[in-house]
């Protein structure tokens, strides 16, 4: 069953918040903020949408690269002449190879690694490259290639890594510098409080896996470069490729109209995609190169191992007086983001913090940004540190999380929030959930038990100020949309239509939406960080006001009235004075003489002295098998304040979603690592690696969008989904489970396995 609440519903913009950038905030919409399905949901289902998989070019050449096939080694000796003589190889490159010597991987000093580096670092680091005519001759190809290599001592494990004499993965050692952020006194806080607290939390390596594996298309025109690209950014990737290649940003065209979901994963410049560019530079022929599903766990990203020590204190009043946290991470052979401690610097009220992050080097596959980086590793930490606190204090967890709402920004000199609804998520979630009627009843008896959970979270980033839009008006009425920001899957373009839509009166149907090519769109920030709605719909809504006000005044001087006395709706000029007297679009004079109106808007700055971010509050009810261990979630509360909500079916589609990612990163995804013997993954497939299936999900869910009319975050009023709807969703299955067993799991994810095992020990007077 679905619920689609919504808090707040008067649209009426807040009293005293002025209007940001001239434009009045919205009221009441007519179109923004229904339910509307995706204006590309046709050619989505049926296969007319073309994907970079899918892009096939006259004389195209296949790719393939071969990887190292262990943890760690030198390549000492390759033999390419057999694979050089079969039928349709046209390329290889190697180390050797005098175009592929092209830096990587970058640390503080610069460069640490090359595109094909002999000294491989992790399993599935790039060896060498094959274009041939077809994908089965490319991959036999890499087959006929014979590798010498000298394996060198591994290391997988953090703990294993930091140890002395631990095999080094980098020289001068595996431990990064420790990154240190303090504020107050953190000594004096501890003091102060009446109940101290400390855990040491684990989350496992987390994978990506988009439906849509990774691809890239390249094709050379003399010096200009064409590349298809599955890609969550466009200009991003145009800008990197041609740094590589020396080229000017105007001679690297790059093309993302669809995309299979990416999550972070695609969010950077691969590997894959320089090495067809070179390819197809070398064979002066177009190449493709699809990585399979197995490459796709081990080379392309993934959300970090933590173990995060926390230490809290907490006056009687519930007050929290003192947080310390102690993070370690992984990003794996090279430098990435390990870091996880914003919420606890920023998510509640607390004078005293002090967090110590440090990143260790092992061998395995690197981290890129995985849907809110670090965000979910630290609320596994903190949410279930807030539940003891509160249980110590005797207060209700929600109640002791009220305590605590900030107004402010404590990580940016306490610079206030445009608006915080963080309250409002906890009170309408809690109420919508059933929390109090729920934490009366007894549920801790039985094989099958029950217990509820809530967890709360923030996104810390307000998304990019630099996006350009352009909308064009046509003398039939209908409309083009022109941005640059690509679709992930998440209904981009629908969005911006509606917005389009809200303010020209052209239904969606008759708007047409160009998206995600660096030669014909204009520029618009990564579809990733929650800054997608955030930084792009401003600049739409100038660039269709813009358009509107050009249309209004042609058309009061045609019918001989004022601007006032005119409105837009359903595609036709109406008279406020008169109603009757309407004037399709495609029968104004004025409009046909110029055939087209072009609007161009761009996003304002972030408002001054303020900071536009999101929160969320999550409810979980689950049930415990004490005979299985086996959890199964059975009811599940969101409440969000994204400001305000675009479209009901992608709203929801972003929350379900991201619940369905908490819940896999909570309770059973992980990557497996042979630490003992081989070092390599051990579960890089879907059927070993288990992600979220429909039978994982809640049956029960409900949505609720807080909607605090921020008026002055941007015109549109919006801020981030896309993370936030991840963030919680862990630690409020956690606070569930010990609600339920009074087992306090510290290490994600929750296995039956793992849970067996602490039952047992629960049973013998171990710990609770």
């Amino acid at each position: 069953m679905t619920l689609y609440d919504t808090t707040m519903p008067d649209d009426k913009p807040a009293d005293g918040q002025p209007a940001p950038a001239g434009l009045k905030p919205w009221g009441e919409t007519k179109v923004v903020g229904t339910r509307a399905p995706r204006i590309d949901a046709y050619e989505r289902v049926s296969g007319a949408a073309i994907y970079t998989q899918d892009i096939s070019l006259p004389g195209m050449l296949h790719a393939a690269i071969l990887r190292c096939p262990h943890p760690h080694a030198n390549v000492r000796r390759m033999d390419l002449s057999k694979a050089k003589n079969m039928p349709g190889v046209r390329a290889i490159l190697t180390h050797e190879s005098p175009s592929a010597d092209l830096p990587w991987f970058f640390g503080d000093k610069g460069p640490m690694s090359k595109l094909f580096d002999p000294h491989c670092r992790y399993e599935g680091d790039e060896v060498a490259a094959v274009a041939a005519d077809s994908p089965h001759r490319a991959w036999d190809a890499l087959k006929a290639i014979t590798v010498e290599y000298e394996e060198l001592p591994f290391v997988s494990e953090i703990e294993e890594a930091m140890k002395e004499g631990a095999p080094p993965v980098h020289e001068g050692g595996n431990r990064g510098r420790v990154r240190t952020s303090e504020r107050g006194d953190i000594a004096k806080g501890f003091a102060e409080a009446d109940v101290v607290l400390e855990e040491t939390y684990r989350t496992s390596c987390e994978l990506h896996t988009p439906m849509e594996t990774h691809a890239s298309v390249a094709q050379w025109d003399g010096s200009r470069l064409t590349v298809w690209d599955s890609t969550q950014g466009v200009f991003d990737v145009q800008k990197t490729l041609a740094q590589y290649f020396g080229l000017p940003s105007s001679s690297v065209r790059v093309i993302g109209h669809y995309m299979g979901g990416g999550f972070g994963s695609k969010l950077e410049l691969g590997k894959y995609t320089v090495i067809t560019a070179l390819l197809a530079r070398d064979t002066a022929l177009p190449v493709k190169i699809c990585l399979s599903r197995e490459e796709t766990f081990l080379c392309v990203g993934n959300r970090p191992a933590n173990i995060m020590q926390l230490k809290a204190g907490v006056k009687n009043d519930g007050t929290i007086s003192a947080l310390h946290l102690v993070n370690v991470g992984s990003g794996g052979a090279y430098p990435a983001g390990s870091g996880v401690g914003y919420l606890v610097q920023d998510l509640y009220l607390c004078r005293n913090v002090k967090v110590e992050e440090t990143n260790v080097f092992i061998n395995a596959g690197t981290a890129r940004a995985m849907r809110a980086p670090g965000f979910p590793q630290c609320a596994w930490a903190l949410e279930q540190m807030m539940d003891a606190l509160a249980s110590k204090i005797g207060m209700d967890p929600v109640e002791f999380r009220l305590k605590n709402v900030p107004a402010y920004s404590q990580t940016r000199n306490n610079t206030p929030f445009t608006t915080t609804g963080l309250k409002e998520c906890l009170t309408e979630g809690a109420r919508v959930f059933g929390w109090k009627e729920a934490k009366a009843t007894i549920r801790r008896e039985g094989t099958i038990r029950r217990g509820v959970g809530v967890a709360a979270g923030m996104w810390g980033w307000e998304g990019s100020t630099v996006s350009t839009a352009i909308v064009k008006l046509f003398a039939d009425g209908s409309a083009n949309l022109n941005i640059g920001a690509s679709d992930i899957g998440t209904g981009t373009k629908t969005v911006m239509a509606m917005v389009v839509a809200e303010e020209l009166g052209v239904p969606l149907e008759r708007i047409q939406v160009e998206n995600a090519d660096t030669a014909t769109t204009s520029f618009a920030p990564s579809s990733g960080g929650s800054q997608t709605v955030v930084a792009n719909s401003p600049a739409v809504r100038k660039a269709a006001v813009e358009v509107r006000t050009r249309l209004l005044e042609l058309a009061a001087e045609e019918l001989k009235c004022t601007v006032a006395d005119l409105s837009l709706n359903d595609g036709a000029i109406q008279t406020l004075t008169a109603p009757a007297r309407t004037v399709p679009l495609h029968e104004l004079q004025s409009l046909a003489q110029r055939e087209m109106l072009v609007g161009v808007g761009h996003r304002d700055p972030h408002p001054q002295g303020k900071i536009p971010l999101p929160f969320a509050a999550q409810f979980a009810e689950v049930e415990v098998n004490t005979r299985t261990g086996e959890t199964r979630i059975v009811k599940f509360v969101a409440a969000h304040d994204s400001g305000r909500m675009m479209n009901r079916l992608t709203f929801e589609n972003q929350v379900f979603g991201g619940i369905a990612m908490g819940i896999g990163f909570g309770t059973s995804e992980r990557r497996i690592l042979d630490a003992g013997q081989t070092g390599k993954m051990v579960n890089a497939n879907w059927h070993d690696y288990k992600i979220p299936t429909a039978v994982d999900v809640p049956p029960e869910h409900t949505c609720i969008s807080v909607d605090p009319h921020d008026t002055e975050c941007n015109n549109t009023g919006t801020k981030g989904l896309g993370e936030p709807a991840t963030i919680p969703t862990a630690a409020a299955i956690a606070n569930a489970i010990f609600d339920a067993t009074g087992i306090r799991v510290t290490q994600a994810p929750v296995t039956p396995m793992q849970l067996l095992a602490l039952l047992a020990g629960q049973e013998k007077g171990g710990r609770q």
